[in-house]
């Protein structure tokens, strides 16, 4: 018979997944906004926008349209486009754009296509040969916006603002997603603009917070620090540069009222091909845990929240089976009236046991959908619950692309094929941020 002790280690279990959503979206609500003496000195601070494209002829003019629109005489952009051995028409659509502030940057083959962290690096040493030349290294803010990204307006003073605190040398703005007619890209909005923006915000007061591929700010002269390489071959070569920034004791900060936007995936093929190389990539990230113990920069509970997300990844695959295990036990239980010495309920106690475990598996879904609803305003109730009733559904794909990633990792395999573009017809914005 199962004993007292390990029903209420089941039932802590079974409590703290809805919990923790709970008290994580309690910090959806903050702000954390620079003082003003520090957002005057962030008059002055130039900005690079940094575009790296491959085969972008769908995206990538008014993405380029958009970088230039954010600069401001307080705080000038120039924009540089890596075209990463591009073959179709995004050299030509480049040429459309005669601004001055434009830069291209033409990779060609053998060079080209050696992952987005090669590329950035080229980037990387392009600006830092002008800035050197020119003397302005020190007030230089190098900035990624992806092929398919759209700043928000007044972006770069918001960011400006929080450098303007010369102790930050990081900073990750806030990314949300522009098409979301779709239910399937309405959950990705949800992950990004309400979850992650949670999570972040705590990451903020804990002194941890990541570095995503899209929206990320660092002082030229922190990258350069990490000469002549910044970027690794890492499949999230973002994450792993916020690790290395965070070993080396460099400040990050994350702003949620400045934002990009991106392209959802509404094909679930592509999206698990995508979060499967996103999951590929955070077990990869593991091995900077060593660092992340040794350094003396990194705080309790920062370290805490690197754990988690570094060795959650390699826990998702043993912890699923055994939910799994604990399912069929459910199911032959139900079946046979076998309970395994109490380990799984009796056939009288199912019912209320499977009503609970609902309840537990779509409270946190549901608490998303209404902090998506009260904090953005953009999408109607109904539209904010369907999302936060597939939540879970959302989490399973998930799982199912860490096992892909495993399997990838076991078998030594790190080639991908970039997420082909939707037209700009076919991912009309949607509302704002």
């Amino acid at each position: 018979m199962a004993t007292p002790a390990f029903a209420a280690t089941m039932m802590l279990l079974l409590l703290w997944w809805p919990a923790h959503n709970i008290l994580l979206a309690a910090f959806a609500w903050r702000t954390g906004r620079p003082r003003r003496s520090a957002a005057a000195r962030g008059e002055g601070l130039e900005f690079w926008i940094v575009i790296p494209a491959l085969n972008e002829e769908r995206v990538v003019g008014n993405t380029v349209r958009n970088a230039l629109s954010l600069g401001t005489e307080r705080n000038p952009v120039r924009v540089l486009v890596i075209d990463d051995g591009s073959d179709d028409g995004t050299p030509d659509v480049l040429r459309e754009v005669t601004d001055p502030r434009l830069h291209v940057l033409r990779r060609d083959l053998p060079q080209a296509r050696q992952g987005k962290g090669e590329a950035l690096n080229a980037g990387y040493r392009y600006i830092l040969r002008l800035c050197e030349a020119e003397g302005s290294v020190s007030k230089t803010i190098v900035g990624i916006i992806d092929g398919d990204g759209r700043g928000s307006p007044g972006m770069l003073r918001e960011v400006a603002d929080v450098f303007g605190d010369r102790g930050v040398g990081a900073v990750q703005c806030r990314v949300r997603i522009h098409n979301r007619r779709s239910v399937l890209a309405l959950l990705q909005d949800l992950e990004f603009g309400a979850v992650a923006d949670a999570s972040q915000s705590l990451r903020d007061l804990a002194g941890s917070v990541g570095m995503g591929g899209n929206g990320q700010f660092s002082r030229l002269g922190v990258l350069r620090r990490f000469d002549p390489a910044p970027w690794s071959d890492c499949l999230v070569e973002d994450l792993e540069l916020g690790l290395r920034l965070h070993v080396a004791g460099i400040r990050m900060r994350y702003v949620k009222s400045a934002w990009v936007t991106q392209q959802g995936l509404v094909d679930l093929r592509r999206l698990l091909r995508q979060r499967t190389r996103w999951a590929q990539g955070n077990l990869q990230c593991a091995r900077h845990l060593r660092k992340l113990l040794a350094s003396r920069h990194v705080g309790s509970i920062g370290l805490l929240d690197f754990l988690a997300y570094l060795v959650t990844p390699w826990l998702t695959v043993p912890l699923s089976l055994v939910v799994s295990l604990l399912f069929v036990g459910t199911l032959v239980a139900s079946w046979s009236g076998v309970t395994l010495g109490g380990l799984i309920a009796p056939p009288s106690a199912l019912p209320g046991a499977a009503l609970i475990g609902v309840v537990v598996l779509l409270v946190p879904g549901l608490v998303w959908a209404v902090v998506h609803r009260l904090r953005l305003g953009e999408e109607p109730l109904r539209r904010c619950l369907l999302a936060g009733l597939l939540y879970p559904a959302f989490l399973v794909l998930g799982v199912i692309a860490t096992w892909r990633a495993l399997f990838r990792v076991l078998a030594r395999r790190n080639s991908w094929t970039k997420t082909e573009r939707l037209s700009e017809d076919e991912a009309v914005p949607v509302g704002g941020a």
